[in-house]
């Protein structure tokens, strides 16, 4: 046996035991030597089910199989490879990596309101809010002036509304 294969019989020894018995029923190409790629090599498992995360349909009925993994299954299976970094080598899966961020990018939070230029609608009170305190802020800088006004006229005599010269 070479170096490198005793290396990857080590690694694989160090993994636990739920991923060596995955990776046993399911070996993935990257790990089988370039002959086992054909037909006859592939295990029982396999030749059953090509990928155990994903229904498959009977070829004879035409009825869908369940996938031999449940969803809650992928999922252990997923985050226990993730944390030994041997997910790539798992096959394709709703409950992978990459695959979950790309539904997060795709589909946002899937909360109304939260997507780029959404609002959530609020009470009115609420919308209203922005409004209001930038027309309460106007009429705080405004006030200076108006009061300067209002000594000079008086304030019986003020109106808002200009004299008109008739």
């Amino acid at each position: 046996m070479s170096a490198a294969a005793q290396k990857h019989i080590q690694l694989a020894l160090a993994l636990p035991a739920r991923l060596r018995t995955f990776f046993a029923r399911y070996p993935s190409a990257e790990i089988l030597p370039a002959a086992a790629e054909s037909e006859k090599l592939k295990t029982a498992y396999q030749q059953e089910s090509p990928n155990p995360f994903l229904a498959t349909k009977h070829p004879v009925t035409g009825k869908w199989h369940d996938p031999k993994y449940s969803l809650r299954r992928q999922a252990e299976i997923v985050k226990l490879a993730r944390e030994n970094g041997v997910e790539s080598l798992l096959p394709y899966t709703p409950k992978g990596t990459e695959e979950r961020l790309r539904k997060r990018v795709e589909l946002g939070l899937r909360v109304k309101g939260t997507g780029v230029g959404q609002q959530v609608k609020g009470h009115k009170h609420e919308r209203q809010l922005v409004a209001k305190m930038e027309k309460r802020r106007k009429a705080m800088l405004e006030m200076p002036e108006l009061i300067r006004e209002w000594k000079k006229v008086g304030k019986r005599n003020w109106t808002k509304y200009p004299k008109s010269s008739s």
